[in-house]
């Protein structure tokens, strides 16, 4: 039997409280684990994360584009042929060339070694990544993976390293094993901006969450003289 909403319980009767649905469970200690921070994954604590493959879109597509246009050249000149016209002439000269040239020829030899390097760079394109420009970040979690751009990553370098007191302008790069940072003091002991500045960068490039974690190069001069 079922009562109208709103009416009070009987006396005596127990009253049923609100369920709470949690998205999380809750820890052993009793705190909510939504509240705490992303337990990392195993390749956050140094485990290695391969680079991204670039989709080498334009190399392709150019020796596509070659390897069309040479097998029509080829196909239309086979089809002129079987209808009973003589063959182009360049392919003419070409198959006279090959036949009358010694193989220690300066041509032939230029010839081969111009195929040789086009299939080496196709080679290296095929086994390497590319994309040399994004650095792969730490991977807290199994199905998001994250990359930073260079330019931002050193921007960020740069940041830190303008709060630095005493440092006038600095200029950074970031490679995959080496951050250099060039900066400029115009004020305060040298080796003093440095001390501050190893230890701000050294902070800085382990908070920009990388896979591999650059180590700083820090030089610092003062400004030029000018005129």
């Amino acid at each position: 039997m079922s009562e109208p909403e709103g009416t009070p319980p009987p006396e005596g009767a127990t009253q049923r409280l609100p369920v709470v649905d949690r998205q999380e469970p809750e820890n052993g200690d009793g705190t909510d684990r939504s509240e705490s921070p992303a337990t990392p994954g195993p390749e956050s604590e140094g485990g290695r994360v391969g680079r991204f493959w670039s989709a080498r879109r334009v190399p392709a597509g150019i020796v596509a584009l070659l390897l069309l246009g040479l097998a029509g050249l080829f196909l239309y000149d086979i089809v002129s042929v079987r209808a009973g016209r003589p063959g182009m002439g360049w392919r003419r000269e070409l198959a006279r060339q090959l036949a009358e040239r010694p193989l220690d020829d300066t041509w032939v030899l230029v010839g081969a070694g111009v195929a040789a390097l086009l299939g080496l760079w196709l080679l290296i394109l095929a086994v390497t990544p590319g994309l040399r420009d994004v650095l792969p970040m730490r991977r807290t979690h199994t199905d998001v993976r994250a990359g930073l751009h260079r330019d931002a990553a050193a921007t960020a370098l740069r940041d830190r390293a303008m709060e630095v007191a005493g440092v006038q302008s600095a200029r950074v790069r970031v490679r995959r094993r080496r951050a250099n940072v060039r900066a400029v003091a115009h004020f305060r002991e040298l080796d003093d901006v440095r001390t501050d500045l190893d230890a701000v960068l050294a902070d800085a490039v382990r908070g920009l969450g990388l896979s591999r974690t650059p180590s700083p190069s820090v030089r610092v001069r003062r400004p030029g003289r000018k005129g």
